[in-house]
Parts: C-alpha cells; sequence; structure tokens
C-alpha cells in the first residue's frame, strides 16, 4: 500500500467540507479565533468544526474567544485539542476527564445546575477523552486513506472504526455515506447519512448530502426538504443554492430558479460552475421576455 501522508485541505476545500462561506472565514480570522493560511490541517478542522457548532448555538464571539485564549493559557490546548460542551451562553471543556470552565480555570459539577435530579438523569455522560482521541485518529486515517486512493475497504474500515469509539462522529458518518454513495448503494449511505444528522442536527452537510441522494433517486420532495434544511443552518451554502436553482428549474419554475442561480453567484462568483450559473441565467431571462414589450417611463 502506498504510504499514508497527512491530510490538509486549501481553503476552498475546507470550506465545502464544513458548509462555510469564505466570508464567515475572514471574520473568523479577523476576530483572532483562526490563523489565516491558505492549507489548514487537521487540527484547524476541529478548531473550525468548534466554531461552526458555537455559531449555531448562537454563542457570543466576545466569549468564544476569551475561552478560546484561556484554552491556550490556562491549559497549553488548542480549541481542536479538547471537547469543548455549552451550558446555555457558558462554555465548557472537557480536559483530563474534569469539565472546566476555559475563562476562570473552575471545575464543573453537575450540582451546579438548577436542577440536579433532571441534570443526573438525562444529562448524557462524559465521553472518555481517550476514546475521543482514537476516534479522532481513525476519523483522520480514513480521511488519508481516501487522499491517496487506498482500496475503499480500508477507508470504510477506519470510519467505521471511528464510530464505534464515538457513535456522535458526524464527520465519519457523513463520510460513510458518501463512499456508500458514489457506490450507489443507496441504503447503505441514507443509512450512515441519517445517523450524521441524529448526531448532530446542525450539519449542514449531511443534510446536503442527503439532499443529493434522494435528487438522485428521482425524490424530488425530499431533495429540496434536505436542500432547505441545510440553507436554514448555513444560508451562504453556495452549492445547496446551486442544487435548487437545477431542481427549481427542472421543474419549471423559473422565477425560484432565477433566484438560486442569483444566491449561488454572488457566493461563489469564480469557480468554474459560475459559467454554468450565467448561461443558465441568461436563458432564463431571455425565455421570459415577452415580445415587443417596453419599459414604461415615469415622469
Amino acid at each position: 500500500m502506498a504510504p499514508v501522508t497527512q491530510q490538509s485541505w486549501t481553503r476552498k476545500e475546507i470550506c465545502r467540507v464544513l458548509s462555510l462561506g469564505e466570508r464567515q472565514l475572514r471574520s473568523w480570522e479577523k476576530q483572532g479565533l483562526i490563523s489565516e493560511t491558505d492549507e489548514y490541517a487537521f487540527s484547524d478542522l476541529l478548531t473550525l468544526r468548534t466554531l461552526n457548532t458555537l455559531r449555531a448555538q448562537k454563542i457570543p464571539v466576545r466569549r468564544i474567544r476569551q475561552s478560546f485564549r484561556s484554552l491556550l493559557d490556562r491549559l497549553g490546548q488548542q480549541p481542536g485539542d479538547v471537547k469543548i460542551f455549552t451550558e446555555g451562553k457558558r462554555i465548557g471543556v472537557q480536559y483530563s476527564g474534569q469539565r472546566i470552565e476555559p475563562v476562570t480555570g473552575q471545575l464543573l459539577f453537575d450540582f451546579e445546575t438548577a436542577n440536579l435530579a433532571k441534570t443526573r438523569t438525562l444529562a448524557p455522560k462524559p465521553e472518555p477523552q481517550k476514546n475521543r482521541e482514537q476516534a479522532d485518529f481513525w476519523f483522520q486515517k480514513g480521511l488519508e486513506l481516501e487522499q491517496v486512493n487506498a482500496p475503499v475497504e480500508e477507508a470504510i474500515e477506519a470510519y467505521l472504526k471511528a464510530v464505534e469509539l464515538n457513535p456522535a462522529a458526524a464527520g465519519a458518518l457523513v463520510n460513510l455515506g458518501t463512499i456508500y454513495f458514489h457506490l450507489r448503494e443507496w441504503k447503505r449511505s441514507e443509512h450512515y447519512y441519517r445517523g450524521a444528522i441524529d448526531a448532530d442536527p446542525n450539519y449542514a452537510l449531511a443534510h446536503y448530502n442527503l439532499g443529493n441522494l434522494y435528487d438522485e433517486r428521482g425524490d424530488s420532495d425530499r431533495a429540496y426538504a434536505h436542500y432547505h434544511a441545510a440553507l436554514r443552518l448555513q444560508p451562504q451554502y453556495a452549492d445547496a443554492h446551486y442544487n435548487l436553482a437545477l431542481l427549481h428549474q427542472g421543474q419549471g419554475d423559473m422565477m425560484k430558479a432565477l433566484s438560486h442561480w442569483q444566491t449561488y453567484l454572488k457566493l461563489d462568483p469564480a469557480s468554474q460552475w459560475a459559467q454554468i450559473a450565467r448561461r443558465e441565467i441568461d436563458k432564463i431571462k431571455q425565455s421570459t421576455i415577452v415580445p415587443g414589450t417596453k419599459p414604461v417611463l415615469r415622469p
């Protein structure tokens, strides 16, 4: 087997993998939450995924920045190196088997919550740090195996080990779904995509990929539903706008198609797909012009 190399992503690739807009990425860079670079390592991917989750939970940027800095100062850890969780608007980390408030360094206990009985009954047990680290290792291994075009069975095995160690490993579940999608094993693909959504309902990429699966199978209604779910979570998801434009255009709803094409162009004006979007916009505009009409002039 060919030697495994370190996985890395370009800016465009990292935005696609995490359903990020370039504008959001630049904003986090300006705020000092992530270093500005043209190539991202696996640890950067984990940090960006954490930022995406905190953003979805509407945690204030000031609090995120303060917590990230304290992580490095107090614990010598990057955000991607620890498990981060939230309690309301408070950010906590799971580190060395303890739950810590990163800014103050205070230990967090279940009895600090308002309802002790409910917390002890319903709160999930913290995932062991060792299992999480091992799951992340096997997830990265799967990515590396795919990058070097190793036999697909090896990548599947790596992702399955990640899921076995951490059943909530949404990234590994999505990648399993995508492997089976390309193998055209629709039931397995759907199973893993839905598993990713169950593990992380705010995972826009899982909804987008499930939309692709239903689109491929000709199930337009469910494709629409999941593309729109992806957009609710990530309004600047350019690829979801692109696919919705195609779906609407195929159904003859030219005005909705035009709207999604135009939004796509605003979000991704320089890609190879932008030329297709411009061509389709021109076709729609030409097909909706009524011959012989003139603009109404107003004084």
